[in-house]
């Protein structure tokens, strides 16, 4: 499975991610829902889509801990019958991000977590500091963004 990235610093703790939590898919993104990173999907219309439902998930779930415990619920899981999913958040310089995991009976959710926390190290220590924007961040600009960094994720730019 290939793995493709929007931004270059995020490449290397990712694909230490995917290879030693053994992961069929994975998805890094904007809480927007804009993608910066992926591996295992096939196609760009799965990604956006993973995109949606995650960004939707991850801001349902952080609302319900804000409004039952105070703060927002952290690393969700969700076992299937054959693929179980793990969903947590990542603070880098740049920003926080959601990530995404989908894994079967090769991995288990102890070693995702692992790994995860490892790749949340790799990414704070990855992540270029953060330059200020004189151009304020537009609702306008997400659907033009979503398409660049699908065209960069699967070759198409």
């Amino acid at each position: 499975m290939i793995t493709r990235v929007v931004e270059g610093w995020v490449e290397e703790p990712l694909k230490r991610f995917v290879d030693d939590a053994r992961v069929v898919l994975a998805l890094m993104l904007h809480p927007s829902g804009q993608v910066m990173a992926q591996h295992g999907f096939a196609r760009a219309m799965d990604v956006m889509s993973a995109c949606a439902l995650a960004a939707a998930i991850h801001a349902s779930a952080s609302e319900l801990g804000r409004q039952l415990d105070g703060k927002p619920f952290s690393g969700i899981h969700q076992a299937g019958k054959d693929r179980q999913l793990f969903l947590a958040e990542a603070e880098t310089a740049q920003g926080s991000y959601i990530f995404v995991t989908v894994f079967d009976a090769e991995s288990s959710l102890g070693l995702v977590r692992l790994y995860f926390e490892e790749l949340r190290a790799g990414l704070a220590s990855a992540a270029p500091a953060l330059e200020e924007s004189s151009e304020p961040i537009l609702a306008e600009h997400f659907e033009s963004e979503l398409n660049r960094n699908l065209a960069a994720l699967f070759g198409r730019a």
